[in-house]
């Protein structure tokens, strides 16, 4: 099969991944909350930043690589931290470990992945980066962060636009639990989708092993919403903040970061990079687009602080919106697990040909050779 043509942008991984995927773990990727008009405004906004071609540049070819806190990388993207990942596709958390050393880019996984630190960091290897939950007992999070060292991993993800569940309507109504606990129309749909399912009983039940670790089952209430990572997660102050910065010997970034002076004050507590993230709109529908809060914070922290970008990101001109405003790096979590339901492992692959070849034509378009040039070539507001 000629991937180029059956599946020539991210929107058609989408499709096939519907189609191979039962609808709960469908849902889970795919949704917003509420009625996701913020999952609109993130769009609209990524639509909104223009470039201005060029011409009679001559023969050009593109440098797409980029040095992102102390290492040297191809491609300007990584592999964002989706939790429960091993629902989503079986074995996704290898997977995508696997494929983002084949193509020297970041992978992170999240707490709430189904695989432990221990599974993946080996995998992952010096690419590997981790995103914490913060649990509330503190010797839990000493415990976790002894654990996420030892595995192999050097940057460590602290997530803070969690502070309250949000609701998610659309995983509510696929009756999406974790760990999944079968209904009639749960089995129906597994029963529909057999590639899935028979790669799930390969694998195993997904369950959250590493957060269970610290969760005695007699804790679990009888909300089918609520699992071993709610049970267990804080909702971190400045304080916690500076917890972690003292327990953490490697790189500290700070992830779900949108007004300016907060981005300002975590680099003088210690923080080593800031995520500029508005969890892709799945937390908070009546905020603002992130990528109008990028070039705000840029603008705060001044040009050598480390930043990474989320949020809506659908394909490689995004990822230019999102290095022309000030990123240092954008990150990607729908559209590689879209690719690995789609086409399982050479789907990872797939997705990186996608995002490449989309950047470099648009870039061509510009007359843009370096990452550096890409601001240069925006449409003044």
């Amino acid at each position: 099969m000629d991937l180029d043509t059956s599946h020539p942008a991210i929107s058609d991984l989408r499709l096939s991944a519907r189609r191979r995927m039962p609808k709960f773990a469908f849902e889970y990727l795919d949704s917003g909350t509420g009625s996701e008009i913020g999952v609109t405004r993130n769009r609209a906004a990524l639509d909104a930043v223009l470039f201005m071609p060029a011409i009679l540049g001559g023969t050009q070819t593109a440098d797409l690589s980029r040095r992102f806190m102390g290492r040297d990388h191809p491609l300007p993207w990584g592999i964002a931290p989706i939790g429960m990942s091993g629902m989503i596709w079986p074995g996704a958390e290898e997977i995508l470990a696997r494929s983002a050393v084949a193509h020297g880019i970041p992978y992170s996984i999240s707490s709430v992945a189904t695989r432990t630190p221990e599974e993946i960091g080996p995998v992952a290897g010096d690419l590997g980066w981790f995103q914490l939950y913060a649990p509330a007992d503190p010797e839990v999070r000493r415990d976790m962060i002894r654990r996420i060292g030892a595995a192999g991993f050097d940057k460590l993800i602290l997530t803070v636009d969690v502070p309250g569940e949000s609701r998610r309507e659309r995983q509510r109504r696929a009756q999406v639990v974790m760990p999944p606990r079968l209904t009639p129309k749960m089995v129906l749909s597994m029963l529909l989708h057999p590639v899935w399912t028979l790669s799930m009983a390969r694998t195993g039940a997904p369950r959250l092993k590493f957060a269970e670790s610290y969760v005695d089952p007699a804790q679990l209430k009888r909300d089918p919403f609520v699992h071993a990572g709610r049970v267990i997660r804080g909702y971190p102050d400045w304080d916690y903040l500076r917890a972690v910065r003292q327990e953490w010997a490697g790189d500290l970034l700070v992830k779900g970061v949108q007004r300016p002076e907060d981005a300002v004050r975590l680099v003088e507590e210690g923080v080593d990079g800031i995520w500029v993230s508005n969890h892709s709109a799945r937390q908070f529908e009546a905020g603002p687009a992130a990528i109008d809060r990028l070039p705000l914070i840029r603008s705060a922290v001044g040009p050598d602080v480390p930043i990474v970008f989320d949020s809506g990101v659908e394909g490689g001109l995004d990822i230019m919106r999102g290095l022309a405003l000030g990123a240092d790096m954008v990150f990607l979590g729908r559209a590689f697990h879209y690719a690995v339901a789609a086409l399982g492992a050479a789907g990872a692959a797939h997705v990186n040909h996608i995002l490449e070849a989309d950047m470099r034509a648009n870039m061509a378009q510009l007359g843009a050779v370096t990452l550096e040039d890409l601001k240069d070539c925006l449409v003044k507001p």
